[in-house]
């Protein structure tokens, strides 16, 4: 399995994904739940247009298994996997590629709406519940809460800070005696 960005080609394997995802296996949520949710299967178009400025990862193993998005500032927009994929890993590779590019661009914080199935996940990954965050489609309340996950900066030694002494960077072969021929 490895992990790429999503490609504009994808958008119809990402609607059908997120549909099987609420819709297809075992769920915290009941079904009027999850049709309330998901009322339909979302044409690619639509689809690709909610896509439009998340940065999108995909999880290929024998086709795409899964995706996740953030947006620029850090919040976690979408993550499913195809249900016959869960407990497979495919959510972690795909989370902890979002989260190491939010280190690199320095963020301070990861976000979400998390629903029950989430919460779980995002927790192992050391989030906090900030608040509930219910919300109310077709007239049925889903339960998910608001969670965070600090990115504090990763301090590391450097060779100037650590200096040679400490062994660090040093190149161990610079002090070895070379015989003359």
């Amino acid at each position: 399995m490895w992990v790429r960005d999503a490609r504009p080609e994808d958008s119809a394997a990402l609607a059908e994904i997120f549909w099987r995802a609420v819709r297809e296996g075992l769920s915290p949520y009941s079904e009027a739940a999850r049709t309330a949710w998901v009322p339909r299967r979302p044409p690619a178009e639509d689809f690709a247009r909610r896509l439009d400025g998340l940065e999108t990862v995909v999880a290929e193993a024998d086709g795409i298994a899964g995706f996740m998005t953030m947006d620029p500032q850090g919040f976690l927009e979408l993550a499913y996997v195809l249900p016959a994929r869960r407990g497979q890993g495919v959510a972690d590779r795909l989370y902890l590629v979002l989260e190491s590019r939010a280190r690199a661009r320095r963020l301070p914080a990861l976000t979400a709406r998390a629903s029950r199935m989430a919460r779980r996940f995002l927790a192992r990954h050391g989030w906090q519940v900030v608040a509930p965050d219910p919300v109310i489609r077709a007239g049925v309340v889903l339960d998910r809460d608001a969670m965070r996950k600090a990115l504090p900066p990763r301090h590391r030694a450097t060779a100037r800070a650590a200096g040679p002494a400490a062994g660090i960077f040093e190149n161990p072969c610079r002090h070895r005696a070379v015989a003359a021929r």
